[in-house]
Parts: C-alpha cells; structure tokens; sequence
C-alpha cells in the first residue's frame, strides 16, 4: 500500500508535468494536473487514446466542484452531495481552470470526487484536479490492480501509487446533468435504482448518446481474445462449437450453470452477486487471456443494478474491433 512519502513523490511527479497512476475504488486511473494541457496530452500520447475523447476530471470534495465547473443545477448538487466520494461522474458545464485538452474539446467537463484513501490523500497532497482516464491502453481492459498498470503501461507511466485492488472493479456511473433532467450516459459503479430513489424520478439509460463521454467507443474494455455473447442456455454449446471449429476458448459460465462440464481451454463460474462479479470481471477477462484464449464465450446477466454496468462493458467488449 502507498505511503506517505509515495503520495508526496507522487504530488511532485505531477507538478512535474509527469504521469502517475493512482488507485480509485472503480479501477486505476492515469492521472496528470488537470491545469496542464501539456500534462493532459501525454495521457492521450500513453495510452493511445484519440484526443477528441473527454477525460475524466477527478477533485478532492464536493466543495470544490465550483472552482472547475459552472452553471450546477440542482439535481447535480444533489447528486454529489450524496455519491460523492464514490463511483459517480457529473457532466457539467466546463469552468475556465479545465484546459479544452482534458475535454476532447467540448465546453462540457466529467467530474467526480474518487472514493479512495490513496486517490484523496494525493488530491489533497498535490492540492489541485487530476485529470485521469483508465490506465490502460486505449480500448483494452481496465486494470484493477497496480500490477496490470506496469504490465500494460511500463515506462510511459512516470510513478505508480499501489493502492491494492479496486473493490468496485467497474467504472463510474456517468449522469449528464447539464439540464434539470439527468440522463445516465454510462452505467457504472452507482446504480440507476439508486440514482432514482435519490432524484424521486425516473432516469433513462440510453444505449448511444449525443454527448461525447468516457467508454462510448463501440469497441472498449476488451481483452485481446475476442468475445461472444450469447444466451445463458447456449454458453456451453457455443464454446464447445468453437473448441470443435479449432479455437481456444474461454468460459465465462454464468453462476446457474455452476458444475456443468463444459469443454474447452479455460472455464471461469461468475459469481451470482453482481458486486462480486463486477470486482472480478477485468480479472476474469485478463486471467483467460493470459491462458491463451483466442475467443470468450459469455453472457449478460439480469440488467438491473450493477448487472446493467456489467452488461455494458461484456457488450463494449464483443463490440467490432478496429481493423489494423
């Protein structure tokens, strides 16, 4: 775990203009000073990212998020005031301190405050944003523990804080709330029964949206095996096809099918709890593409709390891949 002379090298590395990977309760971030466009350009330079995507701008407290925003409405106050620290992100009017670099140039910023001990201790160590987007190569799976960082990574990353593992294991939720009625354009790690019973109103969860946020590449969160889903019934007849068609396969096997045999490379059970299974999905899907697995065979659980943000990043991840 980070120590205190970890997080004030950490603070310097980012005054620096450097790079540094911190934890947060959802996944790793690759953080640089929310204020330096040159510092917010290698992270796109990092991780390969294109510079029109937005970042995600991460600050110490609700009682900051005048100082980088403007123009909060109501229901966004709200909202901060009973997720925040936590996995929430508000898309708000951008403030003159967030340079167009972390914005993808859009005059909208994400904001949130990371509900972790090691992310809040440097946030008030370096005493500014961080402007931090998964610390990952673009497009590929999270990492969820300082580990995955260094591997994936390496040198382009100036200091890694080890925090251990991320206990959310999915991303934030992102609710656009430039309006009076908040829309979620990411599910993530609060839920929208949660987002609901706090606002006392409905909130849709659109598939596709307008408004340019993280995690909206059609192709995201992937490991380098390519994934299928399918229905539940037919996860252990598709991955035996496949093993038949030559291929190494990998089982996601949804928890009601625990103890069916099922032929192929590697087979993981998920857990019935969808916060258990949100924790471990990047580790499942990075442990089968580190047994060689060529493709996944999977299915969406019950979209309904943290099952919708699973569904999400399992679809994002069988998305069509860029062709290279």
């Amino acid at each position: 775990m980070a120590s205190t002379h970890d997080i004030e090298k950490a603070a310097g590395v980012l005054r620096a203009g450097g790079l540094v990977a911190l934890p947060t309760e959802t996944v790793y971030g690759l953080g640089a000073n929310a204020e330096d466009p040159a510092a917010v350009s290698r992270i796109f330079q990092a991780k390969g990212r294109p510079p029109s995507h937005p970042l995600i701008v991460h600050i110490g407290g609700a009682e900051q998020l005048d100082d980088w925003v403007q123009d909060v409405p109501e229901a966004a106050r709200l909202l901060a005031g009973r997720f925040w620290p936590g996995p929430l992100t508000l898309v708000l009017r951008r403030g003159h301190r967030v340079p167009l670099e972390a914005t993808g140039g859009l005059e909208t910023v994400a904001v949130r405050v990371p509900d972790h001990p090691v992310a809040l201790a440097l946030l008030h160590a370096f005493g500014g944003a961080i402007t931090a987007p998964s610390a990952n190569r673009f497009g590929s799976v999270s990492p969820t523990a300082a580990d995955h960082v260094r591997a994936e990574l390496g040198d382009s990353v100036d200091f890694v804080l080890d925090g251990g593992p991320c206990r959310v294991g999915v991303e934030s939720t992102i609710v656009d709330a430039t309006s009076g009625t908040p829309t979620i354009l990411r599910p993530g790690g609060v839920t929208r029964e949660d987002l609901e019973a706090v606002l006392g109103r409905p909130l849709t969860a659109p598939s596709t949206s307008q408004v340019r946020v993280p995690g909206q590449h059609p192709s995201h969160y992937a490991p380098r095996a390519r994934v299928v889903l399918v229905e539940p019934e037919q996860v252990v007849t598709e991955a035996e096809t496949a093993r038949e068609l030559g291929h190494q396969v990998g089982v996601l096997l949804p928890a009601s099918l625990a103890g069916t045999p099922v032929k192929a490379h590697a087979v993981l059970t998920v857990p019935a709890a969808m916060a258990e299974y949100a924790r471990g999905l990047y580790g499942f899907l990075r442990h089968l593409d580190q047994q060689g697995c060529d493709l996944i065979v999977a299915c969406v659980p019950v979209e309904e709390g943290l099952g919708l943000a699973i569904a999400n990043r399992l679809r994002r991840a069988a998305g069509p891949r860029p062709i290279v």
